[in-house]
């Protein structure tokens, strides 16, 4: 038994300060994750900031038609809020598609965003893992890869995010907010997530002692929107491949596009060739095959993994076809 402090702070000052004040302080949410690796002997933190009571669970209207959602808002509750089904059902879709209805209950906006990867390397404290112990290696490029990155990759690093919220959120240009000693400041979802490089440690760009306050969404551009996902089990499984989209089409021509991957990637895969060859081409299936594959060309599959490419490809350009089709 590995003891630690504890303190439930009720004002954001309060859990600034408290982290400031501890060393290997960490913050606690929903616990989802991090109450995980604690038991895994992953994490290790001296002491607990707990954030759970802070006045950040509200899901409210933009003076400008988007949608400000608090870091503490659980899953559960922003997957069923009326603006977000209505507006945003990519996101809606991406939230129910994600883990039990029980850790639904309990995981939070922020704490999904920050959540920790799942390769079976990084958890098991017996092996290796530039991500948990910078430059001991990645045994996962040799071993058991089959779940793990084919896009954005590195040497050191194959591991993929598991969020199936965040890749909702990459589609849908959300920006994140994040408090520190310094103010606050906002970071485009797109480049909040780092790849690995050579500091596969370094996840987010969040900085030491900074807290994730919320997120906001842009208001909704009437596009067409869904999430769809692959796995091994019809159920509480994270993703092979994901894919989170939104299309407008008028007059047979796609006139917006936003197109997302997940669980191919380190990071939520924003499709930026794939858009390119949507935006202003006629909406057939294709062009949503040559987007896909435009996309893709790009990936550096391993020995056992290669299958996600082809898989994605599907998973894509099934998508898209049945956004354009709809009325």
């Amino acid at each position: 038994m590995k003891p630690f402090g504890y303190l439930r702070a009720e004002r954001t000052e309060e859990a600034l300060a408290a982290f400031a004040a501890h060393p290997r302080a960490q913050y606690l949410a929903g616990g989802t994750n991090l109450v995980d690796l604690m038991k895994l002997g992953v994490a290790d933190p001296a002491f607990l900031v707990d954030i759970s009571r802070l006045p950040l669970d509200g899901v409210d209207e933009t003076p400008d038609g988007g949608l400000r959602i608090g870091a503490t808002v659980r899953n559960s509750d922003l997957a069923v809020h009326p603006l977000v089904r209505t507006r945003y059902p990519v996101l809606s879709q991406a939230l129910l598609a994600g883990a039990s209805a029980q850790l639904r209950n309990a995981a939070t906006t922020g704490g999904n965003l920050l959540q920790r990867t799942r390769c079976p390397y990084f958890q098991d404290t017996s092996k290796p893992c530039n991500k948990r112990e910078p430059g001991t290696g990645c045994p996962a490029r040799e071993g058991v890869h089959r779940d793990l990155a084919v896009l954005g990759h590195s040497e050191r690093c194959v591991a993929t995010h598991p969020s199936d919220m965040a890749v909702a959120l990459a589609c849908l240009d959300a920006r994140v907010h994040v408090l520190g000693a310094d103010g606050d400041r906002t970071v485009p979802v797109t480049e909040f997530h780092r790849l690995p490089g050579d500091r596969p440690e370094q996840d987010t760009v969040v900085r030491p002692g900074e807290l994730v306050t919320g997120v906001t969404l842009p208001p909704p551009t009437g596009a067409r929107s869904a999430y769809r996902k692959a796995r091994d089990r019809a159920s509480y499984a994270f993703a092979l491949a994901s894919v989170a989209a939104a299309v407008a089409v008028e007059d047979g021509v796609v006139r917006h596009a936003a197109l997302a991957f997940g669980g191919l990637a380190p990071k939520p895969w924003r499709a930026r060739a794939a858009e390119a060859v949507l935006l202003g081409a006629p909406a057939t299936a294709e062009t949503y095959e040559r987007a896909a594959d435009a996309e893709l060309a790009a990936a550096r599959p391993l020995r056992d993994n290669g299958f996600k490419v082809p898989l994605a490809r599907n998973l894509a350009v099934r998508v898209l076809t049945d956004l354009a089709s709809r009325p």
